[in-house]
């Protein structure tokens, strides 16, 4: 390769590097390509590396030389599409673009797909930083990572957009940094054991909620810079919580400086215009035949991981990854080669991420929100599964919220909706989502959803929280629904934290810590989440009374809880209910207690058993049902005396 003015030989990417990142398998292609601050044969300055494997000319342009792209053009590495510069005296913090000439002689602009840091919107230049300026201190959080069963914990997600969980009293965003303390407190101190955070990677439009990427590299400057989130994550890893990150790798948006014809032509989505158009978004689908694109994807998982330490990634829009035509209302259906709907090479794309991920983090967090019925979406790649070790159960959440909307007087006739989730709750790795989708765009938040006067929206809610945590499934709620936020999710705006200085809210609040707080402790609730072992119904067919009966079960014998779920307004007094041992039971949880706004309907006593079978279990006891409540009982020990809230 010849020198050129402000290029050196060492500053070059690997011939390997090359070969790989063109095959498919340059897992870490973020280390090759971007902006780079080295010392390269005594000098110091930036290497500049982008693939444009069309483009004419390429010349890096920024505010070192008055975006002039005369004075700094590129030098292409054969036949790689790939062009590289090495400029002196360039440093943190200096913005640039690539000025790339298309093979028809037009000449624009495009932010680097590999920045690490771009300006914040409206401007959207991109800004040289180093990956490795942060001092952490999550080494014992790291280590433990690698230990234990992800399957066998608890978790409990707290999903939150950054810009609308608190804002400043200007109503203006605050720093990852100057969120970190409150929101880090705020978690812990309500049982969670994770962060799903929501618009992270850089984007253009603040309501798109981040799912409409131009900067898949960059932190969102909106919120801070790169440094400010390593704190706010550092410190998450300090306090015992994982952070999770929205990922869209299914599409991205078509303003003029992201990836969309990136060297003048269809690079990073499809060349043909049916398969590359996302109508519905307004964005363009990745292409996922290029080797190329391939690399760019999978490397940016292992780059959050390897440089922000993050734990996992909830992949957005798995559906429409792997289906041609889901989400997507083109005249003519799409095919694949053999006349099928699926997306093979999306598939094998995601196969291929989950192997590559787990091979270097066996403990990470792989999530799919996938909305249809396909099977083995947590299966291993190695008997036609997708990979996962997550998926969200969105049939379990509509159903649930469709139910719940109900009059209860409409409820015995839609029992079902309670039930059926139980046919396959074991045939996937699920998560239990109550998300931002569930509260936006009229759908009405949580609390609004529940049928009733004031009292019992309330104790709807209860209810619902109660259920949820107790269904087996991993579990994520979305930043308002735990303190009863009343109004929709407003994305311009900060939850409505005023609500708490009002009575009805406050007990709401400490429902739901102290309910996470007893998820946490009972392993019966977590333990055997994904296999049928950890579940038995007791009694699933009380329509008439819409009441649920069943059992949770950890691995040690005797580690069990009985749950009964009123979905009714009526209080059921010597409700008599099936048992599976002799002893005495005693109520440690219950919705309905004044504590927690209820109207006192518990069981206060130890619960004798009698010898009569019931509900295919070899003994009875009867019990205080409460209304719209979720009462769980244990077996009576010398070490558990009391009930959880006294």
């Amino acid at each position: 390769m010849k020198t050129m003015i402000g290029q050196l030989e060492d500053s070059y990417p690997s011939d390997f590097d090359l070969y790989l990142f063109h095959e498919g398998t340059l897992y870490e292609s973020y280390k090759m390509l971007g902006a780079h601050i080295l010392t390269s044969s005594g000098i110091e300055g930036v290497r500049f590396a982008v693939w444009a494997p069309h483009a004419k000319k390429v010349s890096v342009v920024g505010n070192f030389n008055n975006w002039d792209g005369t004075d700094h053009f590129m030098e292409r590495i054969d036949n790689s599409g790939i062009w590289v510069l090495f400029i002196p005296g360039l440093k943190e913090g200096d913005l640039y673009k690539y000025e790339i000439h298309s093979p028809g002689n037009k000449q624009f602009l495009k932010a680097d797909p590999y920045a690490f840091y771009s300006e914040k919107r409206p401007d959207t230049a991109s800004i040289v930083h180093g990956l490795n300026s942060f001092d952490w201190a999550d080494s014992k959080w790291l280590s433990d990572r690698k230990k234990g069963n992800v399957y066998q914990k608890p978790m409990s997600i707290y999903e939150v957009h950054p810009g609308t969980w608190r804002q400043t009293a200007m109503s203006e965003f605050y720093t990852y940094r100057e969120l970190a303390d409150s929101l880090v407190e705020y978690v812990v101190d309500n049982g969670f054991t994770h962060i799903e955070l929501m618009a992270i990677m850089e984007h253009p439009f603040d309501k798109s909620w981040g799912y409409q990427v131009t900067g898949y590299y960059s932190v969102n400057s909106r919120f801070g810079s790169p440094n400010d989130f390593k704190y706010l994550v550092n410190l998450c890893h300090q306090k015992g919580i994982g952070v999770i990150l929205d990922w869209v790798p299914a599409h991205f948006c078509k303003d003029s400086h992201g990836l969309s014809c990136f060297d003048g032509t269809p690079l990073y989505e499809p060349i043909e215009f049916d398969r590359a158009n996302r109508p519905i978004w307004g964005t363009f689908n990745f292409d996922f035949t290029k080797p190329e694109v391939i690399s760019f994807l999978i490397s940016n998982v292992m780059y959050w991981m390897d440089v922000y330490h993050i734990d996992g990634v909830r992949v957005d829009a798995v559906s429409s990854m792997i289906y041609l035509n889901h989400d997507n209302p083109l005249p003519v259906k799409l095919k694949n080669q053999y006349g099928g709907e699926e997306n093979l090479e999306a598939i094998r794309f995601l196969q291929k991420l989950n192997e590559v991920i787990f091979d270097k983090y066996p403990n990470a967090l792989m999530m799919a929100e996938e909305a249809t019925d396909r099977p083995l979406i947590t299966s291993p790649t190695d008997i036609g599964g997708l990979g996962f070790n997550y998926k969200w159960n969105m049939g379990w959440s509509n159903d649930i919220l469709r139910y719940m909307q109900l009059e209860t007087s409409d409820r015995p006739s839609h029992h079902n909706l309670l039930t059926f989730s139980f046919h396959y709750a074991f045939s996937e790795n699920f998560v239990l989502p109550f998300s931002h989708d569930d509260v936006v765009h009229g759908k009405k938040s949580l609390l609004n959803k529940m049928p009733g006067d004031y009292w019992q929206k309330f104790a709807n809610l209860r209810l619902l929280l109660g259920y949820f945590m107790t269904h087996p499934g991993k579990k994520l709620l979305f930043m308002g629904g735990e303190f009863g936020q009343f109004i929709e999710w407003k994305d311009d705006e900060q939850l409505d934290w005023f609500l708490l200085e009002y009575e009805s809210h406050t007990k709401l609040a400490l429902y739901f810590r102290t309910l996470q707080q007893f998820y946490r402790e009972h392993s019966s609730l977590w333990r055997q989440d994904h296999v049928q072992d950890g579940f038995e119904w007791i009694d699933p067919n009380n329509r008439s009374q819409s009441i649920l009966t069943f059992m949770r079960k950890g691995k040690r014998k005797g580690d069990y809880c009985i749950v009964v779920c009123n979905f009714s307004e009526q209080t059921h007094y010597q409700h008599k209910i099936g048992v599976p041992s002799l002893g005495k039971y005693m109520e440690v949880f219950n919705s309905d207690d004044l504590t927690f706004g209820g109207s006192g309907q518990i069981n206060q006593e130890p619960l004798h058993v009698k010898k009569e079978p019931y509900h295919n279990q070899r003994y009875s006891m009867n019990i205080t049902v409460p209304p719209l409540g979720v009462s769980i009982f244990m077996k009576q020990t010398k070490k558990r005396a009391g009930r959880v809230n006294e």
